[in-house]
């Protein structure tokens, strides 16, 4: 697939998003944010749902948490240009609270779908809704700054998958800031790791084997100081 026919893809999925109606969080939407960034990416960071100035703009990360990705990115060099930005549900729900198993289920398709236009190599969870997707049953406080192998049914099998809190947590408690940069200086050493695993199997799975469970995956919240804050 080339570049152009992955952007093509992602619009695609974007004009659907936005007439989305599958489950109750269309209701209470200013806008929905399908995601934003350069098809030509091998790196794709995947939040756990849009906030306040999300839902009024209609981009990922655009609030505070998203000025805390941004510096996050350029710490390692990096830029929003350079990378594919998203989350697990595509409309903000009410109050930010977290996004419930069924929404999850909905929307599950559109990520799946341009994970598939994308097939990046490396994906950067943020929050554990996120990271329950690409590495269930797994918990935050001990994987963060880790990577592995994606599950296999999370629609990226060739990727690797790199942990870490939602910015959003760093701003209400401030000691996981200085984590979440120190998470960050190890993303591209996942990425170097990603490119050399593509290089010893450069077949792509048939699509089947790539499928998105139809549930939404169990998402641990006990070692997760996020998790009773309902942050996006």
């Amino acid at each position: 697939m080339t570049d152009a026919e992955r952007q093509a893809a992602l619009d695609a999925i974007g004009v659907e998003v936005a007439a989305c109606r599958r489950c109750r969080l269309h209701e209470g939407r200013t806008e929905s944010v399908p995601g934003e960034g350069t098809a030509a990416t091998e790196v794709v960071f995947v939040g756990e749902g849009p906030g306040f100035n999300e839902d009024r703009q209609g981009r990922p990360f655009v609030g505070q948490a998203g000025s805390l990705l941004d510096e996050l990115l350029t710490s390692v060099g990096w830029s929003r240009g350079e990378v594919f930005i998203t989350n697990v549900v595509k409309c903000r729900p009410p109050g930010n609270r977290d996004p419930e198993p069924d929404e999850i289920a909905a929307c599950a398709p559109y990520l799946t779908r341009q994970l598939d236009a994308l097939d990046p190599a490396l994906v950067v969870t943020l929050g554990r809704f996120s990271m329950g997707r690409f590495s269930p049953g797994s918990r935050i406080g001990q994987v963060h700054g880790t990577f592995r192998a994606a599950d296999a049914a999370s629609g990226v099998p060739r990727a690797l998958t790199f942990a870490m809190y939602h910015p959003a947590a760093a701003l209400h408690q401030g000691s996981l800031k200085q984590t979440l940069f120190a998470d960050m200086q190890g993303v591209p050493a996942a990425l170097t790791e990603a490119r050399a695993l593509r290089t010893a199997a450069p077949e792509r799975p048939a699509a089947a084997e790539a499928e998105a469970p139809a549930s939404a995956p169990e998402v641990a919240a006990e070692s997760d100081p996020t998790a009773q804050l309902g942050l996006f």
